[in-house]
């Protein structure tokens, strides 16, 4: 459908001022954790869900600019529509409907691994400038407990990186407690 180039000359300059956590490695990320998933629903659309992927962190500031660019490409305006619809269901806060949409949703809770929910948080927290005291609150205000994954692989997964992260919070919190 469309060459994997023209994907990321277009994605790219969306991403390029994004921090560590949120650039086309993120991306990367996703696919690699929708790839894992793939295998166990052999009846979903990889190459939506790869381009959902890819348009997932800004559908939400230029839906436009990727309906045009999959329209310019010749992509059935049906198709261009469930793109969009995937990319959006990938959101956190999204009710993902559609099998495409729940993958790519699982995939970017799970990405990176049992680690992985703290490593980004005190990564972003950092760069927004948020002190470690901030950042705790936000993982246990907005994080933890907040999210769910719709397949069964990929809650597995989840309980595991949630369980850790909840686990860690509270040691570090203990911790600074006793300094």
């Amino acid at each position: 459908m469309i060459q994997e180039e023209q994907l990321i000359d277009f994605v790219t300059p969306y991403y390029i001022d994004k921090d560590i956590m949120h650039d086309l490695s993120h991306i990367r990320r996703v696919v690699q954790s929708a790839k894992k998933l793939f295998k166990y629903y052999p009846s979903a659309n990889e190459e939506i869900i790869i381009l959902a992927a890819h348009f997932h962190g800004f559908i939400y500031k230029d839906e436009a600019a990727i309906r045009q660019f999959l329209s310019d490409r010749n992509v059935e305006e049906s198709l261009v529509d469930f793109i969009c619809k995937v990319a959006w269901e990938s959101q956190k806060d999204e009710e993902a409907q559609s099998l495409e949409g729940r993958i790519l949703h699982d995939a970017h809770l799970i990405e990176g691994g049992k680690t992985y929910i703290i490593v980004k948080c005190l990564v972003t927290g950092t760069a927004r400038g948020q002190t470690l005291e901030e950042t705790i609150d936000i993982i246990e205000q907005r994080i933890l407990g907040r999210f769910h994954c719709y397949l069964p692989e990929a809650k597995e997964i989840y309980k595991e990186m949630h369980d850790f992260a909840e686990q860690f919070i509270r040691d570090l919190k203990a911790g600074l407690e006793e300094a």
